[in-house]
């Protein structure tokens, strides 16, 4: 019998309280039979940006090894597939503090189930890192986005951050500009495939506490992912690293508004401490 067609697979939608909004996540909680290739393709038949595998579980330390595919390639973290696979377990082996292992190291994921049922997870990034992006990375992005330089906000100069994947960080001067997202799928693909980036974060700050993302990720097969957790963890690096948080802060991230898949996403941010906290919720999609 085909392993494939007896796995059990779990769909949640991270970072809201309804199922017609946030991101759309596969989990898989027994993948110990599965090999590279299966998950992959039940990944791609899946068609959601990532499916979360369980490839070993140890459920009386609460330690867990995940894998994380898009429809095309592995990924080496994904943040909204951790927050709903947290929270799938949580339902199952009750809420507190989960450990998993993931190819871009150990993430610490604390979760809580409120007494109406509703689930959230915070997970602890891996130690953040910002840079400058060069003209070279810049310009190339920019051209398959089909944005100019005055399109940026100056006060948020262009960075390629990092909270478990390298995200490029551009920040628009105008809601408008965010809202408006036509861009070269392929073009983009390849730029992002060159300089190993999982997302382009595209965002605009409302209020120092408040920003609206969005984030192509074409490189994942998909135009555009309703609520990345791994980019806003990014985010925090890098509002960290060019001095936007002085002191501890909560951050406020929506997403998702433009391609009607609202999400919320809050990240809380320590200028003493390379890791960011991301929390959401997660609810089950009925299939």
């Amino acid at each position: 019998m085909n392993r494939e067609n007896t796995t059990e697979i779990l769909r949640y939608a991270a970072f809201t309280s309804d199922p017609a909004g946030g991101n759309p996540a596969g989990v898989v909680l027994d993948a110990t039979g599965l090999d590279e290739s299966q998950m992959l393709a039940i990944a791609a038949e899946l068609g959601y940006s990532e499916t979360a595998f369980v490839t070993a579980r140890d459920d009386e330390h609460r330690r867990f090894r995940l894998r994380y595919f898009s429809p095309l390639a592995e990924v080496a973290f994904c943040g909204h597939v951790t927050v709903a696979t947290a929270v799938a377990l949580a339902e199952r082996i009750g809420s507190g503090e989960l450990a998993f292992d993931t190819p871009a190291g150990e993430i610490r994921v604390a979760t809580a189930v409120s007494s109406a049922g509703t689930a959230r997870a915070t997970l602890t990034s891996v130690p953040t890192r910002s840079r400058p992006a060069v003209d070279a990375e810049l310009d190339a992005a920019l051209s398959a986005l089909g944005w100019e330089r005055d399109d940026l906000d100056p006060a948020l100069p262009p960075h390629v951050a990092f909270g478990g994947n390298e995200h490029l960080v551009l920040a628009a001067a105008s809601r408008a500009r965010l809202a408006d997202l036509t861009y070269d799928f392929d073009g983009l693909a390849e730029v992002m495939r060159i300089h190993d980036w999982v997302t382009v974060q595209l965002v605009w700050r409302e209020t120092p506490d408040l920003f609206h993302a969005r984030n192509p990720f074409p490189v994942g097969g998909v135009v555009e992912d309703p609520a990345t957790g791994a980019a806003a963890a990014a985010l925090g690096g890098y509002l960290r690293t060019i001095g936007q948080v002085k002191e501890a802060a909560t951050i406020a991230i929506r997403q998702g508004e433009d391609m009607g898949r609202p999400s919320d996403l809050t990240i809380e941010v320590d200028p003493v401490d390379a890791r960011v906290r991301v929390t959401g919720q997660a609810v089950p999609i009925d299939r």
